[in-house]
């Protein structure tokens, strides 16, 4: 400790007298002599004070500019996604579904309404609704149309095209049934055009048309849980009432041409199959509460 206060003293060129030459004749005096002399050589690089503020203000401006970027970049992350948004929305198909044993009410964007009975699907795209008012369904379904530019529905068999009316369209298959309750529906079936005024309804199948004449119901008998059938076969018959009732009903048995008009309820499945047993001499079979075997 005392050797190192003694150094410091010399540097400092506070060492007199004979405490200084004691200091000189140390054994490690011409060490301290070579350090001090090229210490005094070094110099210590200028301050450049504007030099250092412009320095300082670039690291702003630059952190600034980042922090511009940051905010860019977050906002065409939100532009993207209202973008991604705005197109699933208003460009892609819409599809309403219902499942069998249901039905499914819905309105478009004319506030046109429909109802889709079970088993059936209508797609159709929200942009441009007013001046393309098309849509696609897959099954049955009830429409009430407001008014407006035409209004068409293009099924797998056929297109119905409308101004403003209410009307049924069923595509099942290869049949298609349509009946007009109000106004007046244009059909287009392959090669063939037919205008159906109120109550009015007509049915093709496999490409001919085999029933056309007048309804008697103010609107499709399936709003009250039956089923009109005019001339339908009968695994068409047990298809439908496999959708309304969501069940399985099989036919084992002979292949038969016995055709079946009349009306079976949808409420009632003891009854429905009932009916259809006794058409064409059947014997129902239950296997559990969703499985029923004819034969």
């Amino acid at each position: 400790m005392e050797e190192n206060y003694t150094l410091a003293k010399w540097l400092n060129n506070e060492l007199e007298g004979e405490e200084l030459k004691a200091f000189e004749a140390s054994e490690d005096f011409a060490v301290y002599q070579k350090i001090k002399q090229y210490s005094g050589e070094l110099t210590t690089p200028a301050f450049d004070d504007d030099k250092m503020l412009q320095t300082i203000l670039q690291r702003k401006k630059n952190k600034t500019i980042s922090i511009q970027k940051v905010l860019l970049r977050i906002a065409a992350v939100f532009i993207l996604g209202f973008g991604i948004t705005f197109a699933v929305k208003n460009f892609t198909n819409f599809t309403e579904f219902s499942e069998n044993g249901a039905t499914t009410a819905f309105v478009l964007p004319d506030d046109s309404s429909v109802l889709l009975n079970a088993g059936s699907s209508v797609e159709y795209k929200k942009w441009n609704w007013n001046n393309e008012r098309k849509l696609k369904l897959d099954g049955e379904a009830y429409f009430k149309v407001a008014k407006g530019k035409k209004f068409e529905v293009a099924t797998a068999l056929g297109t119905v095209s409308v101004l403003g009316t209410q009307f049924n369209v069923k595509n099942r298959a290869t049949r298609l049934d349509v009946t007009c309750y109000e106004g007046k529906v244009q059909v287009n079936y392959q090669n063939q055009q037919v205008i159906l005024t109120k109550g009015m309804m007509i049915s093709f199948e496999n490409g001919t048309q085999i029933y056309a004449g007048e309804t008697k119901s103010l609107e499709p008998e399936w709003l009250k849980k039956e089923v009109n059938f005019s001339k339908e076969n009968l695994q068409a018959i047990l298809d439908e009432i496999n959708r309304q009732y969501n069940v399985v009903v099989e036919y084992k048995g002979k292949p038969t041409n016995q055709d079946f008009s009349g009306t079976i309820p949808m409420n009632d499945l003891a009854v429905a199959l009932e009916i259809i047993a006794t058409t064409y001499h059947l014997q129902i079979i239950k296997s559990n509460d969703s499985t029923y075997t004819l034969q």
